[in-house]
């Protein structure tokens, strides 16, 4: 091997280490990681930083600690890594997906949407290994912290490529008991008289939605619970704690066993969320990235909406 080989080789190497430090949270960490000695992986930190010139990590006897360059360089070495595990499984795959594919959800949506599909998928391809990661806390992509995310709602503007997977409206719900005891709105001013349940994001003021004679209107409620997710919201409402307005999808379960009602469907102003499967694009995508898109995109978007469920109190005619 010459000296330029044994070079790059080792830069590769460098940065392989200095990834499993960041992802172990110390050298012996690392080193229990890659087969190494806790000196060999502090030595090879050292010398990733006498080469930049910059200290990348600060050492306590606690923990170490990244500095700003040292999260600008975990990204970057994130990201080659990646690219250097797909050029050598592309030259593997020879026409098979294969490789390990890791996939990104937010919590609710994975759990109830995305994990039940990946039996078939894994059928499909027994040769992908599927790393799944349900957090409502958004990773970055580009950075090579995942190979396909699944977001939703508006994206930010980017270099990934987008690929639409569906959408999903939004449905007022409350349980049988709930209404029994409290009476069923067939308004929207009546929400006022009723406990609604929110989400707890960041924002001006809890508004619901509507729409009445093709005239789009807005109502402040208000509630005594409020959750990050849609999941939780349904269950509360399912155990008759109040109303919620959540994405369909999250409680479609729930209204198909009886266990909530739709509620205010005619007024129901058909605002939805977009979901897409977010990944680096190009003409160099993995097979296993592209076989899993095109599957997400042929089982999502074939799935009803369930906010048009007939379990629902609608307005009464005349």
């Amino acid at each position: 091997m010459d000296a330029k080989m044994a070079f790059g080789t080792d830069r590769a190497r460098a940065l392989e280490v200095f990834a499993a430090v960041m992802r172990a949270g110390s050298f012996s960490g690392a080193g229990r990681l890659l087969g190494l000695t806790p000196s060999a992986v502090a030595r090879s930190v050292d010398r990733i930083e006498a080469r930049l010139g910059v200290r990348l990590l600060l050492r306590s006897t606690r923990a170490l600690t990244p500095t700003a360059e040292g999260i600008a360089y975990l990204q970057t070495a994130r990201r080659i890594l990646a690219d250097l595990d797909d050029a050598e499984q592309q030259i593997a795959d020879q026409g098979a997906p294969r490789g390990r594919l890791r996939i990104s959800a937010a919590l609710s949506h994975g759990r109830l949407c995305i994990v039940p599909l990946l039996e078939a998928f894994a059928r499909l391809y027994p040769q992908i290994l599927i790393d799944i990661a349900l957090s409502d806390t958004l990773i970055d992509v580009a950075a090579g912290q995942a190979d396909v995310a699944i977001r939703f709602g508006p994206l930010a503007d980017s270099a990934l490529t987008a690929r639409k997977l569906g959408e999903s409206g939004r449905v007022i719900v409350a349980s049988p008991d709930y209404l029994a005891r409290r009476g069923t709105p067939t308004a929207p001013e009546q929400l006022h008289a009723h406990n609604c349940l929110n989400f707890n994001f960041r924002r001006v003021e809890p508004v619901w939605p509507f729409r009445r004679d093709r005239q789009d209107f807005a109502l402040v409620v208000q509630g005594n619970i409020e959750a990050n997710n849609g999941e939780t919201l349904g269950q509360l409402a399912a155990a008759g704690v109040g109303i919620a307005r959540v994405g369909a999808f999250s409680v479609a379960e729930d209204i198909a066993a009886g266990r909530l009602v739709a509620l205010l469907e005619d007024y129901n102003p058909g605002d939805v969320e977009l979901i897409h499967a977010l990944f680096v694009g190009g003409s160099n995508v993995p097979a296993r990235v592209r076989v899993f898109v095109d599957f997400l995109a042929s089982r999502l978007t074939r799935s009803p909406d369930p906010s048009s469920a007939p379990r629902s109190a609608r307005r009464p005619s005349g």
